[in-house]
């Protein structure tokens, strides 16, 4: 027991072993549910921004390490897990004379690892949702917020299925002008039927009144 923990509070097999600690706890954190479980993609909040980013730095680093794929936190666990366990293992094998050799062959070995358990791992991750789209909105009821509605000008509020609403850029052909219910005005219930990705704006037309 002593030679094992003292294999474990040596140099390069400490620098992992406090790293560990820190694991450790946020796993234990995480399971006592005072942690929240990162991801590896960050999402799209709100909608209406589907042109937008949304990734983090890490994402790009993670596939260039060949641990993309799996939550981030998931994969510091396993590098930092298998760089301790080389680290102790290598302590052993070669003792103490070759600290300056073991700790970059622990963080290759941290590296190998943990790219080899991600492989089987990223397999039994559920594939991330689609971030909210602009195009969710099409088929959805509207209410017109603006004097009239024409083919060059008018705004809508639309209520999303998730609860939120947001105020968009609508417009209504001259065709829908001329037919029944004719002309969109302020107040008006409609119908978003299209949306024209160039302009930004959705088409919109009278609602049909709901039959009692």
């Amino acid at each position: 027991m002593g030679d094992f923990l003292g294999a474990v509070t040596a140099f390069p097999t400490v620098v992992f072993s406090f790293a560990l600690v820190v694991v450790a706890a946020y796993w234990l954190l995480v399971l006592l549910g005072g942690a929240h479980f990162h991801g590896a993609r960050g999402g799209h909040h709100g909608h209406g921004h589907g042109h937008g980013g949304g990734r983090h730095g890490h994402g790009g680093l993670q596939k260039v390490l060949g641990l993309g794929g799996v939550p981030i936190t998931v994969a510091v666990s396993l590098v930092v897990a298998f760089a301790w366990f080389s680290a102790l293992s290598g302590r052993v094998v070669f003792g103490s004379g070759h600290g300056g050799v073991l700790l970059p062959a622990a963080l290759a070995g941290g590296w190998a690892g943990a790219r080899l358990l991600a492989w089987p791992l990223r397999r039994l991750m559920p594939a991330p949702a689609p971030p909210p789209s602009r195009r969710d909105f099409v088929g959805l009821g509207c209410v017109i917020r603006t004097g009239r509605v024409g083919p060059d000008f008018g705004q809508a509020e639309v209520r999303a299925a998730d609860g939120s609403s947001a105020v968009v850029q609508v417009r209504q052909s001259l065709d829908d002008a001329a037919g029944p219910g004719g002309v969109l005005r302020a107040g008006a219930s409609a119908l978003i039927y299209d949306y024209d990705d160039a302009g930004e704006y959705f088409w919109v037309m009278p609602a049909v009144p709901a039959s009692g």
